[in-house]
């Protein structure tokens, strides 16, 4: 097993035991709603604290139920991972197209020292074109 492969294995365990752990020791089991959002749970804590307090704005948009706002969370979230891939991904290939220009660079000034060399020991040898 390469050593990648033992951390890819390794955060698969950590994220499965994030998901698990809160559902096996029943955390939020005293609750109405157990997994509610931030949210509402910064909601709830505000109106305890301050029953007048009024909110500075309202949102742009108010979806009609949970499952539609729960939709357009995962999407934002799709798109945010999407968006970080992609960057990534450019990073990656740049890096990697940088590294195969520079291994053709060596290699063509390698052949032209050689062709030059055997130019010298008296010997014509014509360069191949790429």
């Amino acid at each position: 097993m390469s050593r990648n492969t033992k951390i890819n294995t390794l955060l698969l365990v950590l994220v499965a035991a994030l998901a698990v752990i809160p559902l096996v020791f029943g955390l939020g089991d005293h609750k109405e709603e157990p997994f509610a959002g931030a949210d509402a749970e910064a909601e709830t804590a505000i109106t305890e604290i301050d029953p007048d307090y009024e909110p500075w704005f309202s949102p742009l948009y108010e979806p009609p139920s949970g499952e539609i706002e729960s939709a357009l969370f995962a999407l934002q979230a799709a798109i945010g991972a999407g968006v970080l891939t992609y960057y990534f991904g450019v990073r990656r290939g740049r890096r990697q197209g940088e590294a195969r220009a520079l291994e053709r660079l060596r290699a063509e000034s390698d052949k032209e020292a050689d062709t030059d060399a055997d130019t010298d020991a008296g010997t014509v040898s014509e360069p191949r074109r790429v």
